[in-house]
This record gives C-alpha cells, sequence and structure tokens, in this order.
C-alpha cells in the first residue's frame, strides 16, 4: 500500500502530502493476522474434537511419542498411527551465524523493529526475493547476493529474465555468481565478504540487516527418528511409500519432512492423502500439478514444466505468449508489467506448463492448475468464455497465440 501510494498514487490523481510508514502499526496489523489465523486452527482442533499437546516431541517406539511439555513435566502420547508433519527449517550457511537481530531468517525479517537502510539478501530464491521486495518497497537499499548464475533456477528462462529486470526497475541490485566468504558483526552493521563463485578478487559489501535465505532444510534431527529406525536420504528427508508410509510400519510422514516441493499447500494435499490412505482409502497428490508463486509486486506464478524442462525431455511443443500491456484490467489499473507464457505438446495440444508475471497472479494460476489437472488442451482454455476486462484473459489470450493466434496483439 505505502508502495503504491508513493509511487502511483498521484498518477491517478490522488494527491496528499507527508507519506509515512508507521512500522509498528505495520507489524501489529501482521501480528493480528497471524494471531487471528493460528487461533483459528486451535478452534478446529476443538470443533473436531482433536487433542492439542503443546511440547517437543520425539518418537519413542511406532505407536509412542514422548513429549517434553512447555509447561514443564512430560508426557507419553500412543497411536496406532503416527504422522510425522515437523516442516522445514532454515538452511544455515557455514560461517553465518543467524541471531535474528543483524543476520536473521525469514523469521527475523518478518519482525525488524525498523526499516534497515541497507538490506543484504544472502539467496535468490523465492523467499529472499519475496522478503528483499517487502523491504524494498518500504525504502530499504536491497542487494541480493547468489552463488549460482540465475535468481529462482527453477522458475521458466525467459519469465525469469523479465523478473530480474522488473526488479532491478523497483531499485533492487543483484551480484549473481557471487558467494559470501567472511562476516564480520564487531561493529554496528555487518561488514560481509565476498568473492566470485569462480574464485578471484575478493570485496567488502556493508549492511545494517543481513537476510540469509539459502532454502530450507528438512526438520528431521532429535525427533527420535533413529530410535525406532526410520530411514531418510543425505538431505535429512524421510523417505516414504506412495502411501506416505515409512520403512516403519505404522509411522508416516508428509509435507517439508519428505521429498517434493517445499510448499504448505504440497503438504496440506499430503497430510489429506495420508489420512485418507490410513483410513481405509484411496489418496492421491500429483507433485507435476503443485503451483508455485512468488509473492512479490507483480506476482509470479507457474504450474507444470518450464520450456526448458519440455525441451530437455526431446518433446516437441508449442509456446503461446501475451504480453501484460495489451490486456485491458492490467492497462486500466496502470499495472502492466508481465506476461502469460503456456507450453503445450505439439501434436496434442496438451498443456504442458503455464507461467503467469502479473499482478494477482497467484489467483489466476488456479485455472491453469485445474486445466493440468484434468489435461486440457490450450484449446480449451482459449475457447473457454473470460469476464472482460479481467487480467485472466491474459491467460485466454496465451493459449489462443499457442494453438492458432491471439485476438489482441
Amino acid at each position: 500500500m505505502y508502495h503504491e501510494a508513493k509511487s502511483s498514487f498521484a498518477h491517478h490523481g490522488v494527491k496528499f502530502s507527508n507519506l509515512e510508514v508507521d512500522l509498528p502499526a505495520m507489524m501489529a496489523q501482521k501480528d493480528k493476522a497471524v494471531g487471528g489465523l493460528t487461533k483459528g486452527i486451535e478452534g478446529l482442533f476443538k470443533k473436531n474434537k482433536v487433542t492439542y499437546v503443546k511440547g517437543f516431541g520425539k518418537l519413542a517406539s511406532p505407536s509412542e511419542v514422548s513429549v517434553d511439555l512447555n509447561d514443564g513435566g512430560s508426557t507419553v502420547v500412543k497411536g496406532k498411527n503416527i504422522i510425522i508433519a515437523t516442516g522445514s527449517d532454515v538452511k544455515s550457511l557455514p560461517g553465518v551465524t543467524i541471531d535474528e537481530k543483524k543476520i536473521v531468517s525469514s523469521t527475523g525479517a518478518l519482525c525488524l523493529s525498523e526499516i534497515p537502510k541497507k538490506l543484504v539478501v544472502i539467496g535468490a530464491g523465492y523467499i529472499g526475493l519475496e522478503m528483499g521486495s517487502v523491504w524494498n518497497r518500504l525504502g530499504s537499499e536491497v542487494t541480493v547476493v547468489e552463488f549460482a548464475p540465475d535468481i529462482v533456477p527453477s522458475m521458466d528462462g525467459e519469465v525469469r529474465k523479465q523478473f530480474q529486470r522488473m526488479l532491478e526497475k523497483q531499485k533492487m541490485k543483484f551480484m549473481l555468481k557471487t558467494k559470501v566468504v567472511g562476516v564480520d558483526t564487531s561493529g554496528d552493521g555487518v561488514k560481509l565478504t565476498l568473492e566470485p563463485a569462480a574464485g578471484g578478487e575478493q570485496s567488502v559489501i556493508e549492511a545494517d540487516i543481513v537476510l540469509v535465505s539459502a532454502g530450507r532444510v528438512p526438520y528431521t534431527a532429535g525427533i527420535g527418528l533413529e530410535s525406532v529406525g526410520v530411514e531418510t536420504d543425505k538431505a535429512g528427508r524421510i523417505l516414504v511409500d506412495k502411501r506416505f508410509m515409512t520403512n516403519v510400519k505404522g509411522v508416516y510422514a508428509i509435507g517439508d519432512a519428505i521429498p517434493g516441493p517445499m510448499l504448505a499447500h504440497k503438504a496440506e494435499e499430503d497430510g489429506v492423502a495420508c489420512v485418507e490412505f490410513i483410513a481405509g482409502k484411496e489418496g492421491h497428490v500429483d507433485y507435476d500439478t503443485v503451483p508455485g508463486v512468488v509473492y512479490t509486486h507483480p506476482e509470479v506464478a507457474s504450474v507444470g514444466k518450464t520450456e526448458e524442462q519440455v525441451k530437455a525431455l526431446g518433446i516437441p511443443y508449442r509456446v503461446g505468449k501475451f504480453p501484460l500491456l495489451a490486456n485491458s484490467r492490467a492497462k486500466a489499473i496502470d499495472d502492466a508489467e508481465g506476461l502469460v507464457k503456456v507450453v503445450a505438446e505439439k501434436e496434442t495440444d496438451k498443456i504442458l506448463g503455464v507461467h503467469i508475471m502479473a499482478p494477482g497472479a497467484g489467483e489466476i494460476i488456479h485455472e491453469a492448475v485445474l486445466a493440468l489437472q484434468y489435461g486440457a488442451s490450450s484449446e480449451d482454455i482459449a475457447r473457454t468464455c473470460h469476464a472482460h476486462p479481467t487480467v485472466s484473459e491474459a491467460l485466454k489470450e496465451a493459449c489462443l497465440q499457442t494453438f492458432t493466434k491471439a485476438i489482441h496483439i
């Protein structure tokens, strides 16, 4: 809201003086939202007669969890089946100690007491770019340091290039193919020593706050897996079969603790399918149709395969693209940076992947998710009536462009 007020309102004829950020009020609103949502889950527990035990749990046997209670003391919870849903933790970097004051994780980055003048983000994945984008829009000078040659390596290459250009236009700086080799927190701020990923001359960059977002790791250590013989891979992910059961009968695992995309909505689907299996029914999660969203502005959302992945598989394909500059709603709201890109199989026209950079892309992507889930063709979406004016029309036009020709370009 602040960024829009600062950069767009005057252009739309809305004038004011003395615009400022009240960070404590902003944080209070965030805390209220978080508090309300978590209390909502506790309410659902009560409604569904779920016993909520607060403490740190460890597997004591394939049917028992010993819990060190938050209020002191301990207890043992018994069950015929156990589901491990411990999620993931921030991946640490060697030599970089997260203190949540000057060197923060994404958790600390959501609770800063003042807007940092200079913020350095280590890691150009989803979380680093989202947090970097938030503080950048609030006025921080943001520099993103990334070891790899590209930001968000899982993203479609063409969309990624446009996305990076857009972030740079918003004054975010990128230092790619760069590694952090030293950290000095002895002064007021933080001094980072950097060098090229391939080796070479070192440089020093200063920051008030450093955000470490080099990815996430499964939270599977110290929960008693070894004591009952549950197998994990080298990355610490719990190995499960298609029914989400581990190698130990009666012990299941879901979400970030097992292989697959580390996303909350994927974990939710895992959980539902796992319980369906335990109940003797059938469950299913298709990891190829799990959408991913980068919550920057504009958002970037995708589902299915990138053009690079389709090419690598040797599948003959067609691509359809539609720029937001030609979309009525995007032009009317003066937020027309971005595009929709559709990749479809050449012979059958079956949609293989959809990639959207647009305001509200995270809402629009679900039409594409449904299309992939049901094996739809680009013609199916192109021939479906879309309300005008909406940004969603850009997906229809991109599909038209895939199987024949878009109308509005």
